[in-house]
Parts: structure tokens; sequence; C-alpha cells
């Protein structure tokens, strides 16, 4: 298992709220797991964003 770090991150009481209900409802095991996946998920989004953009780029311009 990979070793963890901790990261503290500030949120409004909403967003903790509506992760509390997810957890109350077994949908996640921890408040955790919801900000893993949803970083997870924000990064496959962004990175896969950044090599479209790369690949369409005209290759005059990448030069």
């Amino acid at each position: 298992m990979t070793k963890m770090k901790i990261v503290s991150v500030q949120l409004p009481q909403g967003l903790i709220n509506a992760m509390d209900q997810l957890v109350k409802k077994g949908v996640y095991p921890s408040r955790s797991e919801i900000i893993r996946e949803a970083v997870r998920e924000l990064l496959k989004k962004e990175l896969y964003a950044l090599e479209t953009e790369e690949r369409s780029m005209p290759e005059y311009v990448l030069k």
C-alpha cells in the first residue's frame, strides 16, 4: 500500500455535511476517501485536457 501523506484543507460546512451524508449512507467509508476520489477524478480530467490540447496544437506552435 502507498504511504499516505496528510494534507490539510479548509472546506465550507455545506461540503462537509454532504460528505458526512455519503459516509453515513455507506457510499464511501470516510471523508478522506471522498476527497481522494474527487482529487483523482479532477487530475484525470485536467491531465486529459492538457494532453488533448497539446495534440491539437499545430506543430509549428510547439517548436
